[in-house]
């Protein structure tokens, strides 16, 4: 008998970690994990060196420190109309806590959480750590939109809560103004929570984002996540935070509070730095990944990929059947040594795995130069099966 609870059954090291440890073993060019490889605004950096040395290295304030929280606050109602006090934000280890925090705060076991395949891996892990049973929608190649009558076919009457992810990693989909209105239709007949996975809010490639708790008669029973690593490029930082009704906040917060607790001490002032002065560093951000995301595909295209141009994240999408390998895993573990090139196979993130088999999730947030020598590399190898 393993010593392992059996919680854990199945779910190992997370794929980004493997792939990574393979490009740092290979000398690859990482492609796979969303990481940028530039930092964020250099006033945000100094504001946390001041933190530090101002003497903010203790505990912080179990719901966040002030400065965040109102800064949180203010982002919510400057960016999206949304009117919030501090009962309504609480601050957490990034997004990553947030979602952990949300799953083990409203899910009981048994009780069935919809969520959108393919997954982001968290959502996996911490809805079987709850005891919940996920029941997948299925974002479909080539244009990955929701289908609502799936949605509406996978509720049931022991269906607790639906886990959006917009816009979405891996497929880079941002969800339209009709697929919301349509998942809160869905909720609000169904008596639903959503919780929204926000954190590429403001990365979007000339589609808007649109929070669903600014649909009508959603605030209420939608619970918001996002942090500042993606928008600020600080993804090392962890600081992130969940916002909506103090009901669902405070849900979060009592299962966080047997997580982490706190983190971040010094960091959490700096984001709010971040949030309250540097709206241009992730405007003038999502517009040059605009340019990566296609350098990246129209390079990848170039070499016999189909490829899936997404609408908002860090990440495009490819199909790698044309080179005859069993699957998108196949490809990639060869990907190393035959190109010195790492990726992410997109079929780890689905139960459909038919629907996933042949996926490759490409990472573009890197600079010109990497992604350029990225692809003079794939160029060069012979990238069919042997």
């Amino acid at each position: 008998m393993g010593r392992n609870a059996m919680r854990l059954d199945g779910i190992g090291s997370t794929i980004f970690a493997e792939m990574s440890a393979l490009a740092v073993r290979t000398g690859s060019v990482n492609l796979g994990q969303g990481f940028p490889d530039e930092d964020g605004p250099e006033e945000v950096l100094e504001a946390a060196v001041a933190a530090l040395r101002g003497g903010r290295n203790q505990y912080p304030p179990g719901h966040g420190t002030p400065e965040l929280l109102d800064a949180v606050i203010a982002h919510q109602q400057r960016h999206y109309g949304l009117a919030l006090d501090r009962s309504q934000v609480v601050a957490t280890t990034g997004a990553t806590e947030a979602i952990a925090g949300a799953l083990l705060g409203l899910v009981n076991p048994g009780d069935e959480v919809v969520v959108l395949e393919p997954y982001y891996d968290s959502y996996v892990a911490m809805i079987q750590i709850a005891g919940g049973v996920r029941r997948p929608v299925t974002l479909r190649a080539p244009d990955f939109r929701l289908d609502l009558d799936e949605m509406a076919a996978a509720i049931t009457p022991r269906t607790r809560l639906i886990l959006l992810n917009t816009p979405h990693n891996p497929t880079g989909t941002v969800l339209t103004r009709t697929e919301l209105e349509g998942v809160a239709a869905l909720a609000i007949e169904h008596d639903l929570v959503v919780v929204t996975d926000e954190v590429y809010e403001h990365l979007t490639y000339g589609v808007p984002h649109i929070p669903m708790a600014t649909l009508p008669g959603m605030f209420e029973r939608t619970l918001t996540l996002s942090s500042i690593g993606k928008s600020f490029s600080v993804t090392g930082w962890k600081v992130g935070w969940a916002s909506g009704p103090a009901e669902l906040v405070a849900a979060v917060e009592g299962a966080k509070n047997w997580l982490t607790y706190v983190s971040g001490g010094p960091l959490q002032p700096a984001a709010a730095v971040a949030l309250d002065q540097h709206d241009a560093f992730h405007q003038k951000l999502a517009a040059d990944l605009h340019g990566k995301r296609d350098l990246l595909c129209d390079g990848l295209e170039a070499l016999g990929m189909r490829v899936y141009r997404p609408d908002g994240t860090y990440f495009a999408t490819t199909d790698v059947s044309a080179f005859g390998h069993a699957d998108g895993r196949a490809f990639c573990l060869a990907l190393p040594e035959t190109a010195g090139v790492v990726a992410i196979p997109s079929q780890v993130f689905y139960d459909d795995q038919d629907e996933g088999r042949h996926l490759v999730r490409w990472a573009f947030c890197k600079k010109p130069s990497v992604i350029e020598e990225g692809l003079r590399r794939l160029g060069a190898a012979d990238l069919s099966a042997g």
